[in-house]
């Protein structure tokens, strides 16, 4: 207890924050976090490590799946939930960057409606062809890649999980920051675009590198770059997209936030435990086989982060015109 109160003062003092005692702290009430994607996934499998890591700290957790909507009802459902410090949810790119502006109607103000509490994890996106395609246009390089659309205009197309996917927006950034064009082709879903690339139906993709690792493994795509600002720890030896692009960067990331209203005090020791646990070793180590990279933050900088995030999507889901409904 006497190493909890001091944790709490010390993370209280760090955000700026009045150190008030979190009377409940001690109820015994477990803390529900609401994941707003299947189980399984990267995604639900992070919040599960993370809620084991912090039970000693936090009292039991119990994770609520509330998939849907491409995120939106697990999201409402935390925005919507009392602010008494006892549900916290995922916030995702798609749900609180994306979404945003591909839905015409949004069940919450993603900008509004939560306090955030830290970025949990980031997970590079990849461009990657299918390797004998590769093989048979000789390119190797993102500068191949570009040289040859440009030439042939049209000729190659690229896959994606639907119109309004993460895919697609970055394969459409990348068409005109490249000055290029290529056909997009959307599938109903990431798997159906994977199985696409592997079978030479489409040329190349905007993959998650999570999903993308195990054809990488094996031979059967090829990495051009990362889309990441700078090269990933994950995958060393592959350029960002950014050497060719300069200001190209699309990642996969998702983090904490509690409901708007949640006490300051309680999110503090919330960022505490939670940001003690992204830095541990075998927590590390687990996320590394999920290729996924622990950024712990404070609750102020996954705000702003956030906050640039969405400003960043508007102007590439308006350049697109994508829509969901």
């Amino acid at each position: 207890m006497k190493r909890r109160c001091l944790l709490q003062k010390a993370a209280c003092a760090s955000l700026g924050l009045s150190v008030l005692p979190w009377s409940a702290a001690d109820s015994g009430k477990p803390l529900r976090l609401i994941v707003p994607y299947a189980p399984g996934g990267p995604i639900d499998t992070t919040a599960r490590v993370l809620a084991e890591q912090v039970k000693g700290s936090l009292g039991p957790v119990v994770i609520e799946n509330r998939p849907g909507a491409g995120g939106n009802i697990g999201a409402d459902a935390v925005a919507k939930a009392a602010p008494d410090g006892y549900t916290i949810g995922i916030a995702a790119v798609a749900t609180h960057a994306i979404n945003p502006w591909l839905f015409a109607k949004m069940p919450f103000d993603a900008a509004r409606d939560f306090a955030p509490i830290t970025q949990m994890v980031r997970v590079p996106n990849v461009l990657v062809m299918n390797a004998a395609t590769a093989e048979r246009l000789r390119i190797r390089s993102v500068s191949d890649l570009v040289a040859y659309a440009r030439s042939r205009p049209g000729e190659l197309n690229y896959g994606s999980g639907g119109n309004g996917s993460a895919g697609h927006l970055a394969g459409e950034w990348f068409k005109r920051e490249a000055k290029i064009f290529v056909v997009h082709i959307p599938y109903n879903g990431g798997a159906p675009a994977q199985l696409a690339l592997l079978s030479g139906q489409v040329d190349f993709n905007f993959d998650n590198l999570a999903t993308a690792a195990p054809n990488l493994s094996a031979g059967k795509i090829r990495a051009l770059a990362v889309t990441t600002a700078q090269r990933s720890p994950l995958l060393p030896d592959v350029p960002p997209l950014a050497e060719t692009l300069p200001g190209f960067a699309v990642d996969t990331w998702w983090g904490l936030v509690a409901p708007a209203g949640t006490p300051p005090e309680r999110i503090a020791q919330l960022n505490t435990a939670f940001v003690a646990a992204l830095n541990d070793a075998q927590v590390r180590q687990r996320f590394a086989r999920l290729m996924a990279e622990p950024v712990p933050s404070t609750p102020q900088a996954f705000g702003a982060f956030m906050q640039a995030e969405r400003a960043k999507y508007e102007r590439i889901v308006r350049m697109t015109g994508a829509r969901v409904d």
